[in-house]
């Protein structure tokens, strides 16, 4: 009769997958650097890139860009096609050895093959926005950009690790507060670990993108801007590793 092997709880296993990974960094990238937040030895997945000039940016940072998962909505071909710096900055996540992946729905991140399994240490959506449904004030509207950042959260929370954090910069002001992203995040069993001052500057090379219309390739104002970093209580951790295990082996 075939030995059984004792119960590891879920946890220890996304502990031990941690120091295997670490470990592997480790060698891919033997010294540590670090931007802002962000390290060489984190693994970053980043959403809704527009020019790609921010992951871009972390890439040239860190030297070895490994770790870096970029994603854009958008096809290559429109990203291309969009933005005149793109093909640079993608050029550059990949001579890095950055994975670069387009037409990634923010929404539906955890159902992709190609990230079935990774856990990432950081998830990072910069300026998410629903669409350009009329005056950003308005309450339709308000909701729609509520729903993106829900619907982000519960599929971003699937590809967090245990320490693991998700980073929503967003603009500050009246309107943009009623998108309450602290409660949308407690809906999604998050918690809100800090929120600090966005500098763009700090990030050099990195330029916001507008996204749509006419002027999609050109900045808008940021004005006042804050980094929240949510991370996944310890019932939430625990609830979505035995999920993922009742799916099957990663």
């Amino acid at each position: 009769m075939m030995e059984q092997l004792p119960y590891c709880p879920p946890i220890f296993q996304e502990l031990q997958r941690q120091i295997e990974a670490a470990v592997l960094a480790q060698r891919l990238c033997p010294f540590q650097s670090t931007l802002v937040h962000y390290s060489s030895l984190h693994r970053i997945l980043l959403v809704g890139e527009g020019d790609f000039s921010f992951s871009s940016a972390l890439a040239t940072a860190f030297g070895c860009a490994e770790n870096i998962v970029a994603t854009s909505l958008d096809t290559r071909e429109t990203v291309l096609g969009f933005y005149k710096s793109a093909a640079n900055s993608i050029w550059n996540l990949l001579s890095r050895g950055a994975c670069v992946l387009h037409g990634v729905d923010a929404t539906r991140m955890d159902q992709l093959v190609i990230l079935s399994g990774t856990m990432f240490d950081r998830v990072v959506f910069n300026f998410p926005h629903s669409g350009f449904w009329g005056k950003e004030d308005k309450d339709e509207v308000i909701k729609k950009h509520r729903d993106l950042v829900s619907k982000f959260f519960q599929s971003a929370r699937m590809l967090l690790s245990c320490t693991g954090e998700i980073h929503i910069t967003h603009k500050e002001g009246l309107q943009y507060r009623k998108w309450n992203l602290v409660g949308e995040a407690m809906n999604c069993g998050l918690f809100l670990k800090e929120c600090v001052i966005f500098r763009i500057a700090d990030y050099p090379g990195y330029t916001n993108k507008r996204g749509s219309g006419v002027c999609i390739d050109e900045s808008f104002p940021l004005g006042e801007c804050k980094t929240y970093k949510f991370m996944l209580t310890p019932a939430a951790f625990i609830e979505k590793e035995l999920l993922l295990v009742s799916k099957g082996p990663y």
